[in-house]
């Protein structure tokens, strides 16, 4: 299998070293493209940082990844994902993982995940895709369990690569140093945090981040994931609804 790593935390993340790590452990062939800087909640954005005729692309060497070729993109993950698929960085690639993000990416909300983003990219261009996030809350300055989430996500390469081609999985996981094994869950509405808008006299929208209070739907990859478990996500790219009744006039 050929393996394309990316995410949107940029190319100095240590998630996605770690991720990349997992991958070449496994035996797979590794390319690692990502972001040249920070671009969280970008989606499925096929935008590039500076010139949108060209990206920029510089070569990086990344630490514990020998032999691994690294590319930082002026670019967002799903614009990565998608010239990888064209062969900007050698043949394409069978698999994408995209991660390990920071901070969880649940419920509804993954609709605006760069890391998300990406992997939905990967999968209709032909690839099998999964996004990896590490659940870290609102605390900087909490330990991060990368291997924890990269030993979850490796119990699940061989299943990812025998799955049809546009397979996209989303896969959570707490930050805890055990590992357990991921239980598969819905889509909660939305997630333990959400964002929260508020208006000012100047002209501008604040916009913050909070807990969200109450119980979250059974089931759900929120509800499961505040409980301790890993869960898995398959998640549907664009397609065509079928079963809606429309007939233009």
């Amino acid at each position: 299998m050929r393996v394309l790593i990316t995410n949107d935390d940029g190319i100095d993340s240590p998630g996605l070293a770690a991720l990349a790590r997992g991958a070449v452990a496994h035996g797979w062939t590794t390319v690692v493209a990502a972001p040249a800087a920070e671009a969280s909640g970008t989606s499925a954005g096929l935008t590039a940082a500076e010139d949108h005729d060209r990206v920029r692309v510089e070569r990086r060497e990344l630490a514990g990844l020998d032999g691994v070729p690294g590319h930082a993109v002026s670019a967002h993950p799903a614009l990565i994902a998608m010239v990888a698929a064209q062969g900007a960085f050698g043949d394409p690639p069978d698999i994408v993982l995209s991660g390990v993000n920071r901070g969880a990416n649940v419920g509804r909300a993954v609709l605006h995940s760069g890391t998300v983003g990406a992997a939905l990219t990967a999968a209709i261009n032909g690839a099998r895709a999964m996004a990896v996030s590490l659940d870290v809350g609102l605390d900087p300055d909490v330990h991060h369990h990368w291997d924890t989430a990269v030993a979850v996500a490796a119990g699940l390469f061989d299943h990812l690569a025998s799955m049809p081609a546009g397979t996209v999985l989303n896969l959570n996981v707490p930050n805890c140093a055990d590992t357990r094994e991921p239980r598969r869950a819905s889509l909660a509405e939305f997630g333990s945090v959400r964002s929260r808008v508020k208006h000012t006299d100047d002209g501008t929208i604040g916009i913050a981040t909070v807990l969200v209070e109450g119980e979250l739907p059974p089931g759900s990859d929120a509800a499961l994931l505040a409980s301790g478990h890993p869960t898995v996500t398959p998640l549907r790219s664009v397609a065509e609804d079928l079963d809606l009744v429309f007939e233009p006039s």
